[in-house]
């Protein structure tokens, strides 16, 4: 086994510190669980531009999975085509127009 010393800065060692407390180990010992953990992990593949965009997305917070309450009511077998087409048969304004004159 090889040995490494790491130099954190002092805030990050006692968030380090305090959650070994918490998991009731020592610092070293969870730095290592996570170092392991996180380079045990298969290297990301290349993957597709949606791929990436959810990625980053939910790498900033920004990506929100489905609650349960709304998994229930979506209907899987409807498709964007035939959303898109309901909404241009549909009469009146466009859904944009109406979320302009809302604001």
């Amino acid at each position: 086994m090889q040995e490494l010393t790491l130099e954190l800065a002092p805030e990050i060692y006692r968030r380090l510190r305090e959650e070994a407390e918490h998991l009731g180990e020592t610092p070293q010992v969870v730095a290592r669980q996570w170092l392991t953990e996180r380079l045990a992990a298969p290297a990301p593949t290349a993957g597709s531009d949606r791929e990436k965009t959810r990625q980053a997305l939910a790498n900033a917070g920004l990506l929100a999975e489905l609650g349960s309450n709304l998994r229930r009511m979506a209907n899987s077998s409807v498709r964007l085509e035939s959303v898109v087409a309901a909404l241009s048969r549909a009469d009146g304004k466009p859904l944009s127009e109406i979320v302009l004159e809302q604001r």
